[in-house]
């Protein structure tokens, strides 16, 4: 996978379980409210970001390569 990747969370739907920072640790945390922010976007291989998009339980989590939607 190349390319240059773009992480989007939805806020609205985010419940903080913490699957996106338990499959790609360094590149999700929660913030004060829970709720999961980007913290560094390279900090994992990009199939790693993919399997945390896809193990969200709300699918508050789009990842987009080069523009188009990858999870």
């Amino acid at each position: 996978m190349s390319g240059q990747i773009e992480i989007e969370i939805d806020r609205e739907l985010c419940m903080g379980s913490g699957n996106c920072s338990f499959w790609a640790p360094g590149v999700f945390d929660l913030d004060d409210d829970g709720i999961a922010v980007v913290v560094d976007v390279t900090a994992q291989p990009q199939d790693k970001i993919v399997l945390a998009a896809q193990g969200c339980p709300t699918q508050a989590i789009r990842v987009r390569r080069d523009g188009e939607r990858i999870a």
